[in-house]
């Protein structure tokens, strides 16, 4: 962390609000969140090695801890400001309901995200801030479960205790918004937090921007409240950071592949778009969605697709246009992950360039790119800018360029065929010089569909990844167009979804949508 004078919170108790009690409110839809995909293909990974955290606000005197019935695989322990318990029942908490219903969603052994976590340790929530991220004193899980909201202290007080926990211990605190449109609350306003809403039909839940103008939340999930939106979303962190330790990225890319910022970046750039998302140049992620849908079958996908470092970097006087590189070689895959740091200078701009060629041999690409940075001490955000450039007419396709999210993001959902360059720019100057270190994740993948005759059968092909896109016919492509949807039941293999279609059927055309 920096070397700053570390403010204190005037109040010794940090009071916070349970969202809801949970009874009886979970709708699992492991298909939209990509978990029945990611289980299908790779059913190993459940959550195996990882310590996940769980601190919770109490719905009752004393009423806080998760009980160790929700999975009995799972080596549990309790801690409050009564102590340290490794039985259960013990003196220093009992049983809560909303407790136990965000363990069901994160690590249930019937219906949970990671049902193979091996460590769950259950804080009770006022002591957990104080004691440790107050205290920033360290705890041996990676991963944060946050289904609370802070209440009593203005969003700007704890956003910066979290965030130089994060700096200094680099763990991916993982929290709920408010269900309720309003601005978004505390803990999940912490810049280097992940902070989560629903998408569900009659549901609602915060809308950004937070009071100081940054975009959040960060993700949505199916689930009506939030308390269980955010284990979702941990939980895909959870299986996220089995995979990057396996180094399933590739040889070598355990270290950085687990690194909190890269897991928040996958997590981000894996979401699935919904018909009414919007962003801007100088707002990365919507209003109400963030990046949209979490998808946990993409993001692992993006981190599979392995690391590869920018193809060139280079410097240009401060705010001086930045054209595409002369770099003549690309990066060998279309989809994956770097992290890196990048420095600029009083009288430099830099930039990297990560370069990429779209073959004509696929009509449309889906082009998603998140770039993630920490927030380091109280002084001012370091400032990195998002940029692609189409190379051989030096045209700006898209740009991501706020001044106050650590967070840039683009999503181009149709890309023709060529060659692109895609730019992480450090600002400099007198107050920007310096280094920062940053995690990139992007996905240029190709959204053909095809067809081949199997016996007397058809059968048609698209990518698995990116996910989001359906399957639609019609009769004629004369005007006026009839597309409706394909309802034939698809498999997945090997990334590639499929669906049998009877040759004898009329004549139909097929497109994949994407809303």
């Amino acid at each position: 962390m920096s070397n700053c004078k570390r403010p204190r919170f005037l109040r010794a108790i940090v009071l916070m609000a349970s969202l809801v009690a949970l009874s009886g409110v979970r709708a699992f839809d492991p298909e939209t969140i990509g978990l029945s995909a990611l289980r299908r293909e790779r059913p190993g990974l459940t959550g195996a090695g990882v310590r996940v955290a769980q601190p919770e606000g109490e719905v009752g005197p004393g009423a806080w801890q998760v009980q160790p019935s929700v999975n009995g695989s799972v080596l549990f322990t309790w801690a409050s400001d009564l102590g340290l318990a490794t039985n259960y029942p013990n003196a220093v908490g009992s049983a809560s309901g909303h407790a136990n219903g965000v363990g069901e969603v994160l690590f249930g052994s019937t219906y949970g995200v990671a049902p193979g976590v091996t460590s769950v340790d259950s804080y009770e929530g006022n002591y957990f801030i104080n004691a440790f991220v107050v205290g920033l004193q360290p705890i041996p899980a990676r991963i944060i479960n946050q289904s609370f909201i802070i209440t009593e202290l203005p969003s700007t007080n704890v956003d910066f205790y979290y965030d130089a926990y994060t700096e200094q211990y680099d763990v991916l605190f993982i929290s709920g918004v408010n269900n309720a449109p309003g601005t978004p609350p505390a803990p999940g306003t912490a810049y280097n937090s992940i902070a989560v809403g629903v998408y569900f039909e009659g549901s609602q839940s915060s809308i950004g921007p937070t009071i100081d103008g940054r975009s959040k939340p960060d993700l949505v999930s199916v689930e009506p409240v939030s308390s269980t939106a955010t284990p979702d979303v941990a939980g895909g962190a959870a299986l996220l950071l089995q995979a990057a330790a396996a180094e399933d990225a590739g040889p070598g890319t355990a270290a950085l592949a687990t690194n909190a910022t890269t897991i928040k970046a996958l997590l981000l750039n894996g979401a699935v778009k919904m018909t009414n998302w919007t962003n801007g140049a100088t707002r990365p992620l919507d209003a109400r969605y963030g990046a949209g849908v979490l998808n946990i079958y993409n993001s692992d996908q993006q981190l599979r697709g392995g690391r590869f470092a920018a193809r060139a970097t280079n410097g240009v006087s401060v705010g001086a246009p930045h054209p595409p590189t002369g770099a003549t070689n690309d990066l060998p895959a279309r989809r994956g992950w770097d992290v890196s740091t990048i420095e600029s200078t009083v009288a430099q701009d830099q930039i990297a360039h990560y370069c990429f060629t779209l073959p004509a041999s696929s009509a449309t690409h889906a082009v998603t790119a998140t770039l993630v940075w920490k927030k380091i001490g109280v002084g001012a955000l370091t400032n990195l800018d998002l940029f692609l450039y189409h190379m051989a007419s030096n045209t700006l396709v898209a740009s991501s360029t706020s001044a106050v999210d650590n967070v840039e993001h683009l999503f181009v959902p149709s890309l023709r065929a060529g060659r692109y360059d895609l730019q992480v720019l450090k600002r400099g100057g007198a107050e920007r010089a310096g280094h920062q270190s940053y995690a990139l994740a992007f996905d240029f993948s190709p959204t053909s569909l095809t067809i081949a005759r199997s016996g007397l059968n058809h059968v048609l092909s698209w990518p698995a990844s990116p996910a989001g896109f359906s399957l639609q016919s019609s009769p004629s492509l004369n005007d006026p167009l009839l597309w409706q949807a394909v309802t034939n039941q698809s498999a997945l293999s090997n990334a590639q979804n499929t669906t049998l279609l009877s040759a004898g059927d009329s004549t139909r055309f097929f497109r994949l949508f994407r809303p």
